[in-house]
Order: structure tokens, then C-alpha cells, then sequence
């Protein structure tokens, strides 16, 4: 194991599962492309002749390199503008649990919302154990707890889910009707279709990199909507953050991206990124024209 080009193969083999993972834990693509990144430096340090089971070590560097990310006093979460295909029928997948996780309603917007409710130690426990399956001696073992104590942490997570209402986020064919509804209603200048996604306290907040413009209440996002006819008339449907977005091309260039959270099939809030240099190292053009 100690040929350094054996073991990269094997680490790249293995970082789309461990980015899941991490992506699960943390609710942020950035953060768990980084603590992957992380784990791969510390087993370049480490003695490879060592390890038994690579895949399990890395598993387990991964979870504690998360653990203390979600530990990290007076952390801040940046929206990591993750942008794909927002295809029309589900990919097709071949039993890989991780994939399956990855995709999952499971891990919906309203979940992640209570995720960010719980304690770093209740968070790891139901994650691993209710989503990827881990047994709760390994999770135990990450946790530095013990196995009764992992259970009891996984059963609260449980508990506050269970609260937790049900109709966050449509089904993805319903947020699609409601992402198109709001494109022609914007390319019509139909305020009053607006207001009807709208809800009455929703958030626009829009990052052009060197100022942020924050919009509050259903009017206001209206008014501006309609000054944004021709975007609209220019935009294409995608996933942001695994949120239902659109992107807007003129003249071949994408020159914004929108992110909705809808709750209760009202539009709550509107993320928009209009900042062309991260805009630019997105590689959204290449997502929304692929050929």
C-alpha cells in the first residue's frame, strides 16, 4: 500500500462516497469537498502499511474531521452554490446505498433544517446510523461515547424529526410547477401571479461579491421580479444545493443563479448569486449547455 500512486488511485476511488458522507453531516458541499481534502493530506502523513482497511479508515478520519468542523466555535455557514442538471426523470442507480442516500427525500430541505437544530453528537449519530447505516459501535467509537449512550443520541435526533412538518418541501415535479409558474409570471409582468407564489414574509437576498442586496416581503420581491422579465425569458431550470433553481444566460454568458426554498408550496426565500467571478469558476455554463 505504500506505492503513493496505488494509494491515490484508491483514495479517488473512494472520495465520492466520503464527500457524501461529509455533505450529509455538515449540510455544505464546500465544507465536505474540504474535510475530504483534509483526509487525504492525513493519510499522505500517515503509515499506509498500517491501516487494515483503508476504506474504513478513511470513513472514520472523515467523521471525526466533521465532528470537530461542526464543534468549531462561532462556525459560519456560506451557501456553496453547488449547481447541476435538474433533470426531468430521477437517474436510473444500481444499488449503491451512498447514491441512493445522496438523492434521497430523506435528506430533504426540512431535514436539513432540523439537522441544524441538534447537537454536533446527536447530528453524527442519526446521520450515520439512520442514513448510511453504521453500527452504533462504530459510531461509538467516533463519538467517544459509548454504545448506549450513541443510541440515545441517534433516538432524540429521531424524536425531533418526527416533529418536524412533512410538507416543507414539495415533491420535486411540484417545485418544478412552481419554478415555471414564477418564470412566466415574471416574463408576463403578472404581479399579481407573484404575490400568489410569494409568501408574505419571504426573503430575496442577492450577492453581487462587492455588495448584498436583501429584499423583505412578498411586494418588494414582486416589484423587482418584474423589472427581471427578460432573465426570466432567459432562464433555464437547475439544482442548486439541492434546491430547486433557475440560471440566467444572456448572450451565452450566465449571469445569474436563483435557488428557491419553498415551504407549504409558497416561495419563502430567494438566494441569487450575481457575482460573475464565482459565477465564472461555478462552471455553470457548461451545466446548463452541456454540448
Amino acid at each position: 500500500m505504500t506505492d503513493q500512486k496505488i494509494l491515490a488511485r484508491r483514495f479517488e476511488k473512494a472520495r465520492p462516497r466520503l464527500v457524501a458522507i461529509a455533505n450529509r453531516l455538515l449540510s455544505s458541499r464546500a465544507d465536505a469537498e474540504d474535510v475530504v481534502q483534509e483526509a487525504w493530506l492525513r493519510l499522505e502523513r500517515a503509515d499506509a502499511d498500517g491501516i487494515e482497511n483503508l476504506d474504513a479508515w478513511l470513513t472514520t478520519v472523515v467523521f471525526r474531521l466533521s465532528l470537530d468542523l461542526l464543534r468549531a466555535p462561532r462556525r459560519t455557514r456560506e451557501q456553496s452554490w453547488h449547481v447541476e442538471p435538474w433533470r426531468d426523470e430521477p437517474v436510473a442507480l444500481t444499488g449503491n446505498p451512498v447514491e441512493e442516500a445522496e438523492r434521497s427525500d430523506r435528506l430533504s430541505v426540512a431535514l436539513f433544517v432540523v439537522l441544524e437544530t441538534l447537537s454536533p453528537a446527536e447530528r453524527v449519530a442519526f446521520v450515520l446510523h439512520d442514513v448510511f447505516g453504521c453500527p452504533f459501535e462504530e459510531i461509538a467509537e467516533v463519538l467517544h461515547r459509548s454504545v448506549d449512550a450513541a443510541r440515545q443520541l441517534a433516538s432524540r435526533a429521531r424524536r425531533r424529526l418526527q416533529t418536524t412538518p412533512t410538507t416543507i418541501r414539495p415533491r420535486p415535479e411540484r417545485a418544478r410547477e412552481l419554478v415555471g409558474a414564477w418564470l412566466v409570471a415574471a416574463q408576463q409582468g403578472d404581479f399579481t401571479a407573484l404575490l400568489d407564489l410569494l409568501d408574505d414574509a419571504a426573503i430575496l437576498q442577492a450577492d453581487y461579491g462587492t455588495s448584498t442586496q436583501v429584499l423583505e416581503g412578498a411586494q418588494a420581491i414582486a416589484d423587482q421580479a418584474v423589472l427581471s422579465a427578460r432573465l426570466a425569458a432567459h432562464s433555464t431550470p437547475v439544482l442548486i444545493d439541492q434546491r430547486p433553481g433557475v440560471a440566467a444566460v444572456l448572450d451565452g454568458r450566465v449571469v445569474s443563479i436563483m435557488a428557491f426554498t419553498i415551504t407549504e408550496d409558497r416561495i419563502t426565500r430567494l438566494d441569487v448569486l450575481v457575482d460573475a467571478t464565482r459565477l465564472n469558476h461555478l462552471n455553470v455554463a457548461e451545466i446548463v449547455n452541456p454540448d
